[in-house]
């Protein structure tokens, strides 16, 4: 029996779709961008740090998924965090240090191997493109035309007389010469045709690889570091570099991630993810097309996006978002309503790709770039300076910090901060929400935008009522799917309702489902479609039946299959378990069918170390130890 199960098992390997199952660590994450210097200040200096964000882990996620506390985030993007002459940070000028308003490399460590140990991935800014005029290399570079630095930025001795992609000055004036410096002139261009400058950027990147163990990078302004004459983005050499730089970090660390920031349109964006290796980008139409579409009713440009959106990139490498630092946080392009903000909310979170939201989204945080109130501080109570500082703010804090704020939220069922804990839980326990395939789902009401997404064993259906007025019994079909045909039972995920039954067809679809429900004004459902177990079923259960095989492979890197046998139909239940008891997955909970079967476990973000398989059944219970390997 074992070694037949074991064949079996390296057989289905083989077979798995390379659409779902093989899909990296990434796609089965969600990420939480964080501000340091607005996140949470531990020491009453009134900005901001390192130990602040360790202090509030717990919230961000706390390693037990049992507990109710945590939004249950498995990735952080830090904005920048290296020493700089400005609070936002994108012009260092130390590369491989922190800035000291934040703590230092030690405080930077200890904040790495304790998000580690929650099964959080941390990856930071990483400024390729420029770097502070008072960096060391450009102060020696700008006062003699000889330093080894000169060449690490790019100079003309008359003004070149040509202006930037928006039309902003790009030549600055130094000494009686002129700098390239696309942002502005306190950020000089680094000079890419110089190799220098490419091996010294490439050395950066194993800096924090191997010393910090990061685990990534968030890739700015990429599209810029090249130039040729006055095409000042694009160009072939870029695409070289970044094919070069991929190469290079992947050997210290294969499991290491890049997301590129290319603010363009999707066609451009996606020649980065293609043609570069840069692991998945931003996609900032998508990002226009939600926000727009929630605000107008209107299904058909979010629809549209979505479909131009998958046939661009690899399978599923981009990032969905709402709004990062540098535009006006969506809640305020909503104009501050929350069952909108919710309704934008579910489908970041329940589209294929790796969602990344912005600190404070959670809780309705408000603010535009124009006056930098976006990068205000995180609001956690309605205390003074919303129990972000004990001292004087470095930043006001927004006024609606009173009722927009996290202890507020936390107690409020219905708040946006519940609302966003039940989105990102149902995509950590729900593969078809994270890797599973994507199709349409048709309809014949203008206002309904509804797609599925679904596994071989198990689906989700989203529906969003863009519109003022209620849908009642909406009818909805889908051509096709992963699933068998057969009879599935249906409730809604995010209420618990049950909503009886639902005759899949042959192409694992259906035809004109009249959908037992209300939906209200920017009301939103997520229909869990699964295999049908009525209660008559159950009847006859043999006790003693349930036979827990064990893991294979196993020691295993991310995912592995837990093999049992049934002699008759039982009840039960097979938990992933820490060492300290915690279950960390449930992968079975109900009636079996007789005979051999298996699950698939994937480990997701937990870290390396003993697991245990736990099989309860009438009998008892039986256990397996399993070792993850990372």
């Amino acid at each position: 029996m074992f070694k037949y199960y074991l064949l079996t098992v390296s057989c289905c390997l083989l077979l798995q779709s390379a659409r779902a199952q093989d899909l990296p660590w990434w796609n089965q994450s969600v990420f939480y961008e964080i501000f340091v210097r607005s996140f949470y200040d531990s020491d009453g200096d009134g900005t901001g740090d390192l130990q602040g964000l360790i202090d509030k882990l717990d919230y961000l996620n706390d390693g037990d998924p049992a507990t109710s506390t945590d939004l249950g985030i498995s990735g952080i993007w830090l904005m920048p965090i290296q020493p700089s002459p400005s609070t936002h940070g994108y012009d260092a000028t130390d590369y491989r240090n922190i800035n000291p308003d934040y703590g230092s490399l030690a405080t930077f460590s200890e904040l790495v191997e304790a998000c580690h140990a929650r099964g959080i991935r941390i990856i930071i800014d990483y400024v390729m493109n420029h770097c502070s005029n008072q960096h060391p290399w450009f102060q020696a570079a700008e006062q003699d035309v000889n330093s080894p630095y000169r060449d690490w930025f790019r100079w003309e001795n008359e003004y070149p007389g040509y202006l930037g992609p928006w039309g902003q000055p790009v030549w600055h004036a130094a000494n009686g010469y002129f700098y390239y410096g696309l942002f502005w002139s306190g950020m000089p261009d680094l000079n890419y045709a110089t190799q220098a400058v490419q091996n010294e950027m490439l050395d950066i990147s194993r800096f924090w690889l191997d010393s910090l163990h990061v685990d990534g990078f968030r890739l700015d302004a990429i599209q810029y570091l090249f130039e040729d004459g006055q095409q000042l983005n694009n160009v072939p050499e870029t695409y070289d570099f970044l094919r070069t730089f991929r190469n290079y970090y992947k050997a210290i660390s294969p499991e290491a991630m890049t997301v590129g920031e290319v603010w363009s349109s999707t066609e451009n964006v996606a020649t980065y993810v293609d043609s570069t290796g840069i692991d998945f980008c931003f996609e900032f139409e998508l990002s226009d097309a939600i926000g727009s579409g929630v605000l107008t009713h209107q299904p058909s440009p979010i629809r549209d996006r979505i479909s131009e959106v998958l046939d661009a990139y690899p399978v599923y490498q981009f990032a969905p978002f709402l709004s990062n630092h540098d535009q006006e946080r969506i809640f305020g392009v909503l104009n501050e309503s929350t069952e909108q903000m919710k309704q934008a909310a579910a489908i970041c979170l329940t589209l294929p790709g790796i969602p990344f939201l912005y600190y404070g989204e959670e809780i309705g945080m408000t603010g535009s770039n124009s006056d930098g109130t976006n990068r205000s501080p995180m609001q956690w109570t309605s205390a003074e300076n919303a129990g972000f500082t004990t001292g004087s703010s470095w930043f006001p804090v927004d006024a609606g910090y009173v009722t927009h704020n996290v202890v507020t939220q936390q107690a409020d069922p219905a708040s946006l901060w519940n609302w966003y804990r039940g989105l990102i839980k149902a995509r950590n326990n729900f593969p078809a929400l994270s890797i599973g395939d994507y199709e349409e789902v048709t309809s014949g009401q203008y206002n309904l935008l509804s797609y599925a997404r679904s596994t071989a064993d198990e689906m989700i259906v989203a529906l969003f009522n863009l519109h003022i007025f209620t849908l009642n019994q909406p009818a909805i079909s889908l051509a096709a799917s992963q699933l068998p045909a057969g009879e599935y039972f249906v409730s809604d995920l995010l209420t618990g309702t049950q909503l009886g039954l639902v005759l899949i067809d042959a192409n694992g679809g259906f035809t004109d489902w009249n959908i037992p429900l209300s939906l209200e004004a920017f009301a939103t459902a997520l229909l869990l479609i699964t295999p049908n177990l009525s209660i008559d079923e159950t009847a006859g259960l043999v006790p003693d039946t349930a036979q827990l095989i064990g893991a294979c492979p196993n020691p295993f890197n991310s995912s592995t299959f837990i093999g049992y046998d049934l002699s008759a139909r039982s009840n039960v239940t097979l938990q992933i378990l820490d060492l300290r008891g915690r279950n960390v997955a449930t992968l079975l909970q109900g009636v079996q069918n007789a005979g051999p079967g298996r699950v698939r476990w994937n480990s997701g973000n937990l870290p390396s170390g003993i697991y245990w398989v736990r099989l309860e059944s009438s009998s008892g219970v039986q256990t397996k130890k399993i070792m993850l390997l990372k």
